[in-house]
């Protein structure tokens, strides 16, 4: 299908950056690791796709912003478009060779994200989503689950590392949640999760403490495939807070009324 300019610019460099990490994947015994914090790990794959993705990006939107994991904040001259990059969400996973990884791009224009491009080069699943163009999987248009009973619902979340969050808090969510779901899923991918959502793989989502560029491209395709996202409060903004609830209009509200509280 046609795509527009701005797509395409998005497509090609996700799919250069993705070549080079499936190289690398399956040469992982060979990448030169450096541990960045606990249980986080960053490689020279990771920092190889945030510089190919930056240069391509840029090179075709020369004036625009650029956020992304590795490198931060790169300011341009055109203040009102920043691309918002993850070159490696799932970097534990792709470290232990486990093929749940994507690079996610996401175009936030005047304060809203207005495009997104999610990647896993290792099944070839390209996602993507433009404001008021809907949401595609590999051409094929994407609608959120319909359910509307959360005992039927399968829930994907975030868990705490060693070091990192609030472990007590997590406990207590998975709880709540394990009592009234048909079942959790951890995949440890981020944009991955929300894209399941858009997908309607997942009937929700939630998750604390992301960055922008974990989720930024998840939060347009979700929208787009015609369902919510919010932070934990239920009307806040989760590329502001780094709190995350997804799903149809009633998963997000119901799983919002079971993590309010907590």
């Amino acid at each position: 299908m046609n795509h527009s300019a701005l797509i395409n610019v998005m497509v090609k460099a996700a799919r250069r950056a993705g070549r080079s990490l499936k190289r690398d994947l399956g040469e992982i015994e060979n990448l030169q690791v450096s541990l960045k914090g606990p249980a986080n790990f960053v490689s020279a794959a990771d920092r190889r796709a945030e510089e190919m993705l930056y240069d391509d990006l840029t090179k075709a939107r020369p004036g625009y912003g650029f956020l992304g994991e590795e490198g931060g904040t790169r300011e341009g001259s055109d203040k009102s478009n920043t691309w918002i990059v993850d070159p490696l969400d799932g970097t534990t996973n792709f470290l232990h060779g486990i093929p749940q990884f994507a690079i996610s791009i996401g175009l936030e224009r005047e304060g809203t994200v207005v495009a997104g491009v999610i990647y896993n080069p290792a099944n070839d699943e390209l996602y993507i989503a433009e404001r008021g163009k809907g949401a595609f999987l590999n051409d094929t248009r994407l609608r959120v689950a319909g359910r509307k009973k959360l005992d039927e619902c399968v829930i994907a979340c975030g868990l705490p590392h060693i070091g990192r969050g609030d472990h007590e808090q997590s406990r207590r969510e998975m709880t709540e949640m394990q009592n009234r779901v048909a079942g959790l899923r951890r995949f440890g991918a981020a944009s991955l999760d929300l894209a399941f959502v858009a997908a309607g793989r997942l009937d929700g989502y939630w998750e604390r403490n992301l960055k922008p560029w974990d989720i930024a491209a998840g939060l347009i395709m979700v929208r787009e495939a015609g369902g919510i996202v919010s932070g934990i409060e239920g009307h806040d903004n989760a590329l502001q807070t780094g709190h995350v609830v997804a799903g149809n209009e009633f998963v997000q509200s119901e799983l919002v009324k079971i993590l309010k509280p907590l």
